[in-house]
This record gives C-alpha cells, structure tokens and sequence, in this order.
C-alpha cells in the first residue's frame, strides 16, 4: 500500500522512540513491528541521521546499520531538552503557521499542529516574537501536494488539468493517486484513467485539480526503485544529439540527459541516451525551428522527412 507523506513523518517519529528503547534491534523485527519492507526501514534508516535538535547541522542523530542489527549511537546527547535560537524559533513558527493554511490538510493534523505552534510559542517567548510579523504564502504546488496527499490518505480518485511541455497542451484526466515523492521536483504517481497507465505527474505542471467521489482503485502494481532517479536511461542505449535555441531549453529540463552544454546563441547542445531513438522524431515536430537532431544521421534525416510530410499534409489540407 502507498504511504503519503504525513504518514511516513509519523512513522519516523515512531521509530526514533522505538530504537531508543532497543539498541542493538534486528532490521527484520523493526520492519515487521512497523508493517513496512526492510528496503523501507533502511530507506528511513538513510534519512534520520540528517534529522536533530539544530537546524544548524549540529547533534544529529547517529544512527546507522550493518544490514541486520540498527544501532544508535548517542541517544543520550540528542535527549537534552531542546534549546532554540530566536532564528530557530521563528523560523519553525513561520513554517509552522504556514503548513497549517495548507488547503486539503486532514482537520485533525491541523489541530494538532495549531496546539503544538501554540506550546512551541509559549516556549520561546521573546525569542519567537518577531514570527508575528513574518508569514509564508505557498505557490499552487503547495495546495496541489495536499490535495494529492489527501487523496491517497481517503483512497479517493483525482481530476486534474495537467500541462505536457512536450506536446505544449493542456489534458484532462482523471488519476488513481498512489504516492508522492521527490526526485529534484515533486511527483505523484499515479494509475491514470484517460491512458489506462501508469503515469508520473510533476506537481508545478497540475493547472487545476479536484478530488473526486470515486473511490481510487488503482490496480496492484510492483512500486519502482527511484534512488537512480526518474528516468534511468541505460549505458548501452543509443546516444543523441540535439541542439536547442532559446525557446526550446525546456528540452533539458523535461528529458534525462548526460550533459547539456552552452551555445554562443543562448541554446544548448543536449547529448541523451534513449533505447528508442525514433521516438524523438516527435520532439523534433514540436520543436520546429527552435531544435534540430545532429547525430545519429539517419535519425535526423527521419526526422527531416516527417516535418517535410507533415508540411506537404498541411499544404494539401489548405
């Protein structure tokens, strides 16, 4: 089953309070006792030790495995109560204040972080008073990733307008939320209905969303492994070349790549590797005069003679 975000931040929190009471714990027993893989547990086991008591860097938790025992190694440094800066107090006050406008957020994880925004700011008294005056606007990705993250928590389907740089247009579709992550961007995953796929959506592509009645239902799939990243091209695939002018510098953005280099004009020269080179040649359309394929040759000759057929079908039709 998927786990959204707020859920996955609980569980962590969780397991700092389990492994202080259980040094030396089996990875196979902390997995079994929080209803997770091993893979997940190391995969939050890799996360905590950046976690601790200053947002400075310092008393971070060390904690780290061989593969079957987990062991922290200075629980008690890290058991100090907490003392903040007057940095450290706004700056977690503001975050706070801010999260809790989050539209879509679950009523009672609101409540419990009003109460906690409301003891943290008993606490740090003159410290914190200088939050009062600063506050944090989210941009639409905010609102988009809790719509996203109560849905998959209601198991409830989505409708969205989502923006494709590649094909310049806007789809409506409507999605079978499975998970966000991050890789660079923020995504959901998702069994969307319109390809009858699985698909990937970038957050700050999603112009308009809604979430449905419908129940989600999306069918059982095997979750991928994104520690490689995204997209994970292949050493053997076949090598591209293409070189964008201003307006297509997209390109580098939308489409994993081994280097993008300057060109005097403002373009970029893009080496890629894709296991479907012909694929491409509908990039090459979209692009018209802001991109060309240089290499492989016959690649970009394929692509010379779709833009001519695709002008000949034009001229016709007029």
């Amino acid at each position: 089953m998927a786990t959204n975000a707020i859920d996955q931040t609980r569980r962590m929190l969780s397991l700092v309070t389990y492994l202080r009471e259980r040094p030396g714990a089996h990875v196979q027993d902390v997995a079994r006792a929080f209803g997770i893989t091993e893979d997940e547990l190391i995969s939050d086991l890799d996360v905590l030790p950046m976690c601790g008591t200053s947002f400075r860097g310092g008393d971070l938790l060390d904690i780290d495995t061989d593969g079957d025992r987990i062991w922290w190694h200075n629980p008690d440094d890290v058991a100090e109560p907490l003392r903040l800066a007057a940095d450290e107090a706004t700056a977690l006050l503001v975050a706070a204040r801010a999260v809790a406008t989050l539209p879509g957020l679950r009523e009672s994880d609101r409540e419990a972080l009003v109460r906690a925004t409301a003891k943290l700011e008993t606490a740090a008294g003159e410290s914190g008073a200088a939050s009062s005056r600063l506050s944090v606007t989210f941009e639409a990705e905010g609102g988009v990733f809790a719509d996203v993250d109560r849905a998959i928590s209601e198991r409830r389907r989505l409708w969205l307008r989502y923006y494709s740089p590649a094909r310049d247009e806007l789809t409506e579709r409507e999605v079978d939320p499975i998970r966000l992550f991050a890789v660079g961007h923020t995504y959901m995953e998702g069994w969307c209905r319109l390809s009858e796929a699985r698909r990937t959506f970038r957050l700050d592509r999603v112009a308009e969303i809604r979430l449905l009645d419908a129940p989600a239902a999306p069918p059982e799939l095997e979750l991928r492994d994104l520690s490689a990243g995204l997209v994970q091209p292949a050493a053997e695939d076949p090598e591209v070349v293409i070189e964008v002018g201003t307006g297509g510098r997209w390109v580098a953005e939308y489409y994993p790549h081994d280097r993008a280099e300057e060109l005097p004009d403002g373009g970029l020269r893009i080496t890629l590797r894709t296991p479907d080179p012909a694929s491409l040649r509908r990039l090459a359309l979209r692009l018209g005069g802001d991109g060309r394929i240089v290499t492989p040759p016959e690649l970009a000759d394929s692509a010379r003679e779709a833009a001519r057929d695709a002008l000949a079908a034009y001229e016709d039709a007029v």
